[in-house]
């Protein structure tokens, strides 16, 4: 088994802004952490998803049980270490190139 990198994203309470799902109203962050190989492959995907992060592109705010909150957005991330593509995890021979090609 190979190491792994880990972005850790926090995001907290804040106000939206035009285009989220209601303008103006507060929302509730958290904490995401997701899994890449700790290889040239997994470390140029690592770019990429940095480049959408700061673009806005990593996350999205939805309405959860009446309250907004900041969930994942269109583009994969692999939350656990094992598990499989079912689960979000590893191993999933396709994952490096499949978020390459939706960033």
């Amino acid at each position: 088994r190979g190491t792994a990198l880990q972005p850790l994203f926090k995001t907290s309470y804040s106000c939206s802004k035009v285009g989220d799902p209601r303008p103006g109203q507060s929302y509730k962050g958290g904490y995401f952490c997701a899994f890449l190989p700790d290889n040239k492959e997994g470390q140029k995907t690592a770019l990429l998803l940095k480049k959408a992060f700061e673009q806005g592109l990593t996350f999205q705010i939805k309405s959860c049980n009446g309250e907004e909150r900041v969930m994942w957005g269109l583009i994969p991330h692999k939350t656990s270490l094992s598990g499989g593509k079912a689960r979000n995890g590893y191993p999933d021979a396709q994952y490096l190139r499949q978020v390459r090609a939706v960033l």
